[in-house]
């Protein structure tokens, strides 16, 4: 079956598509339009489409609208409310004219599209699903999983938990209804913190370990496990804790405390609920998805105290990923047999011979060394900072070396250099990219290997003073590890990088500037490359530096 999936309601509209049960292409339009999460979380932004990711998806693959089996959009209108609590007042009704009418909107979109073989798919089953239909097998094969999925909202709930079958039958054991929602919580804090929301509340999370949870007592009537898979969190009077922080402005220690007190309310909170989905299930596995699975800092407290053996993050947690599970849904619905996603490099890739096309319009001198990975690691080890463009682009928010920002992480100062080159804040961490098989004696606390971001871990106390880049305030970090396996490229960079400088680790944030998604096409890179101060540029095999600039982007 060939089955294009479609998120477009709220925020970080994607596209992705499965074909015979496996995942050909995803990608956000965020990387297309150049507009950070492709459109505003707003009732009257819904009916906007992931217009050219859709497109994107099916050349990919070589295929028509009319070759599709089914389109899947994850988001279910019978499901869903016109008023009622946690909702738009007012609006919603707006929204649901446009879900209602999707089937139109994208055989508009997509000319020879059969309305009819449009799909509405709940939007917590498309969470779940997204983690739990395509996260790896084990050795033995496809295993049975307990599945969280947790986030805002969706039609009128604000979480699913319930399990999946090796066979991919969904069993729903709990769905929140709305307005408790762990994921409004904390969307409602990064407000009131002066962060944008549905969009910054990793900022919170990066604030919190600045603060001592003082006000968790204060919290316990209004964010708290009830029971029976369903929470309390609604509520919160923000003001009457901490006056609010306006937009701009460098929050207080008061603030910190407010964000680490309900960090830690969230993570109990969570806990709670992930051992009663335990019980109910007496699953092994864990497979989690939905925006509330992008707290890596709540992850890994899942992992270490939580009683599951094994913990999967869905990559593409937040909305974005629902268009692939929206497709996974029902592809297993019309019977094939689902493949575990490979990895999240899904998105566009370019071939030698049409970035030095590009290269060569943009009037840049460049140079192809005989070994890149040699030539950038000798870079980094000079302290360059350099934009890493390698394969295939990342479905979800992580930078996995493919279109990444490196540094040399054995000097301290490279935190604020690249916040200053990012415009980030300065409580803001960078993260280490590091080689799988040495991950174990620098990183421990957290699930190893760890490909794709998810979890942070402890730092070895011999190691923190040789990496202090990218270690945070609170001793831990958000590792990446890299295998040869999966990306031998980026391996045999860190590899020569060791060879150079004792230390398997390097610097790896996003490669963007603040305010733009992460770049996507080569023009992108250049165009970033040419704003900030970078000093290299590995543009698949092409090396480009600095001072060799010659002309400029026509």
């Amino acid at each position: 079956m060939r089955v294009l999936g479609v998120n477009a309601v709220f925020h970080d509209p994607a596209a992705a598509l499965v074909v015979d049960g496996r995942t050909v292409a995803a990608a956000e339009e965020e990387r297309f339009s150049r507009r950070k999460h492709g459109k505003e979380a707003v009732p009257f932004s819904t009916w906007e489409l992931p217009i050219a990711s859709m497109r994107w998806c099916l050349k990919e693959a070589g295929l028509a609208p009319s070759d599709l089996d089914a389109v899947a959009y994850s988001y279910d209108p019978s499901l869903a409310l016109e008023e009622g609590p946690g909702l738009d007042p007012g609006w919603e009704r707006l929204r649901l004219i446009y879900v209602e009418r999707a089937p139109y909107f994208l055989s508009t979109a997509l000319p020879g599209l059969d309305p009819s073989r449009v799909v509405h798919v709940p939007h917590h089953v498309a969470h779940a699903a997204s983690a739990a239909l395509a996260a790896p097998f084990t050795a033995e094969g496809a295993v049975d999983r307990a599945v969280l999925a947790a986030d805002g909202r969706g039609e009128n709930t604000s979480h699913l938990a319930g399990s999946y079958s090796a066979s991919g039958e969904l069993r729903v054991l709990a769905r929140q209804p709305l307005p408790e929602s762990l994921g409004l919580v904390y969307e409602e804090l990064t407000q009131h913190l002066g962060f944008r929301r549905s969009s910054d509340e990793y900022k919170v999370m990066a604030l919190a370990s600045y603060g001592e949870p003082s006000m968790n007592e204060r919290l316990k009537d209004t964010i708290a496990y009830r029971g029976d898979g369903l929470v309390v969190a609604s509520g919160v009077d923000w003001e009457t804790l901490v006056p609010a922080c306006p937009p701009g402005e460098e929050p207080t220690r008061e603030h910190a405390d407010l964000a680490a007190s309900v960090q830690d309310r969230m993570e109990e909170v969570l806990l709670e609920l992930v051992g009663w989905l335990h019980e109910q299930t007496g699953q092994r596995r864990l497979a989690m998805a939905g925006g509330v699975a992008l707290n890596c800092v709540a992850n890994s407290r899942i992992v270490r105290e939580g009683p599951f053996d094994d913990v999967w993050v869905q990559p593409a947690a937040g909305d974005a990923g629902t268009a692939l599970g929206a497709a996974l849904q029902v592809a297993a619905d019309l019977g094939d047999e689902i493949t575990p996603m490979s990895g999240a490099d899904l998105g566009r890739g370019w071939d030698e011979d049409s970035l030095a096309a590009i290269l060569d319009e943009a009037e840049l001198e460049y140079e192809r060394p005989d070994d890149i990975a040699a030539e950038v690691a000798r870079a980094l080890s000079d302290d360059a900072l350099v934009a890493w463009f390698q394969g295939r682009s990342e479905y979800g928010p992580r930078a996995l070396g493919h279109r990444s920002l490196l540094a040399d992480p054995s000097r301290e100062e490279n935190l604020e250099r690249l916040n200053r080159v990012k415009g980030r804040e300065s409580f803001r961490p960078v993260a280490p990219m590091v080689s799988v098989e040495h991950a174990p004696e620098i990183f421990s606390g957290g699930p190893l290997p760890s490909p794709y971001m998810l979890f942070v871990h402890d730092v070895a106390p011999e190691w923190r003073d040789r990496i202090p880049a990218v270690v945070h305030v609170d001793g831990t970090a958000r590792v990446q590890t890299v295998d040869p396996e999966d990306d031998p490229l980026t391996a045999r960079l860190l590899s020569e990088f060791a060879a150079r400088t004792g230390s398997p680790v390097l610097v790896n944030t996003s490669l963007n500037t603040a305010g733009r998604p992460m770049v996507d096409s080569p023009r992108d890179a250049l165009e970033c490359f040419g704003s900030a101060p970078v000093d290299v540029l590995a543009l698949g095999p092409f090396l480009v530096r600095r001072g060799r600039i010659t002309g400029g982007l026509r």
